[in-house]
């Protein structure tokens, strides 16, 4: 791509509204529209830098956000250009204990099939969608992966102790036949070897790769999901991880990668992937001609997604069976510093509800905004947000949350005036502008 492609795309879109102002542009919605000197006064992407929307305000962020992908989608000037080699995209494998494997996208799997216990439990894949020269952004991941080591030690620990109850009630019943120090020496041998939980942590950090605002912006979003697809294949196949045990998370543009990830997993395999959990899927900018890449309802058996950015970074467009709208729509939920900030307090939210008790920690009430929340006429149905979100609902869903750790409010959601509330039409579901 161009560095300058939005740049010219200003341009054109100028000297449109120039000889014609009251000319429509089909692609912008009118609340969008913006006058000829605000358009000869937006940067191109190459004028940006992730640090520079750090410093900057949170509305001034978010509204340059939309900006770039109102303009990216007038005539599809950005294109799809950007494809990381899979032996440039870092691969860490992490276990209950915090040992890290440190691999590639390219061989990773390699290095799972040494693994004893891999894929016994659990297996979450979490794909990264900034990169962590942002100290933000390096501070959130590493939330995310110290909450997952804790819930997977507690779960080992818990399995421990559950074999080793087992162990000395099997013991008991067989105590007149192992009398002697030789079997109690076996015994002890025995529990040296036991497993551990089997729950593993694997991050791709495809976020190292997006280094700038072009990149961010021109991400083979299909490509990509169809490299990690690939891999996950390869991953259940060799290994023999189940699918049932399988969880994809993605964070940012890593959200709308693993939407990619499921599709290409399931026209290869027939196949849905279990779950996908996007933290603040992204407006994708670049994207493929008469091609549906995006994630959405069908990408795994479950779709669940958090919107902390949604008119930033983020979208206001439905992707999933449950769409949790933490505070509503809104440039960033309260608390959030600056657009960067915004866009990763959902993988804070998320992170937190993994740790040990917090699984409850965000109740959810669907309502179609904060308005309605607050007023207590949503439609009654209530989940959580993040781990323990419920798979038999759909709907959008919102809550509150605090400006600052512990995020969670973990008071119940406030209760509703009636269980399906007044019918309305949700503007969440209907509006893909974002």
């Amino acid at each position: 791509m161009n560095p300058l492609g939005v740049l010219c795309v200003v341009a054109c879109v100028a000297a449109v509204a120039l000889a014609s102002p009251t000319q429509q542009i089909s692609n912008l919605k009118p609340s969008e529209w913006l006058q000829p000197s605000e358009l000869e006064q937006t940067p191109s992407l190459n004028e940006i830098t992730f640090e520079k929307l750090e410093n900057m305000p949170l509305g001034k962020g978010a509204k340059l956000m939309r900006k770039f992908y109102h303009l990216s989608q007038i005539d599809r000037s950005i294109t799809p250009d950007f494809v990381p080699s899979p032996s440039n995209i870092p691969v860490y494998i992490f276990n209950h204990k915090g040992q890290k494997k440190v691999a590639t996208l390219s061989n990773y799997v390699e290095e799972a099939k040494k693994i004893e216990d891999f894929g016994d439990e659990e297996v979450t894949i979490f794909i990264t969608g900034l990169p962590e020269s942002l100290e933000t952004v390096k501070k959130v991941n590493t939330q995310m992966i110290k909450s997952y080591i804790q819930s997977m030690s507690q779960k080992s620990e818990t399995m421990e102790k559950n074999q080793k109850y087992q162990k000395y009630a099997n013991v008991e019943e067989d105590n007149d036949d192992n009398d002697d120090d030789d079997d109690d020496d076996d015994q002890s041998n025995n529990w040296d070897n036991e497993k551990s939980s089997g729950a593993y942590l694997i991050v791709i950090d495809l976020g190292n790769t997006i280094t700038d605002m072009e990149r961010y912006a021109t991400l083979d979003v299909f490509s990509c999901g169809k490299m990690i697809a690939t891999t996950l294949i390869k991953l259940t196949n060799e290994c023999d991880v189940p699918l049932d045990v399988i969880h994809v998370i993605g964070q940012g543009l890593g959200g709308n990668v693993a939407g990619a990830t499921g599709k290409v997993f399931y026209a290869i395999t027939d196949h849905k992937l279990r779950r996908i959990t996007a933290l603040d899927p992204a407006s994708q900018m670049a994207k493929h001609p008469n091609m549906l890449t995006a994630l959405a309802r069908g990408s795994a058996d479950f779709v669940d997604a958090i919107h902390t950015s949604a008119l930033g970074m983020g979208t206001t467009r439905r992707v999933g069976d449950v769409d949790f709208f933490p505070n509503g729509p809104c440039d960033g939920v309260n608390g959030s510093k600056n657009v960067i900030d915004a866009h990763m307090r959902a993988t804070s939210f998320f992170a937190e509800s993994v740790r040990p008790a917090n699984h409850r920690n965000f109740p959810a009430i669907e309502s179609i905004s904060l308005k309605q929340y607050k007023s207590n006429d949503g439609y009654g149905k209530r989940t959580y947000m993040g781990i323990a979100a419920a798979r038999d609902l759909s709907g959008d869903y919102i809550l509150e949350v605090n400006d600052h750790s512990p995020f969670g409010q973990r008071t119940p959601a406030h209760k509703q005036n009636t269980y399906h509330g007044v019918h309305k039409t949700s503007y969440l579901q209907n509006d893909e502008s974002y």
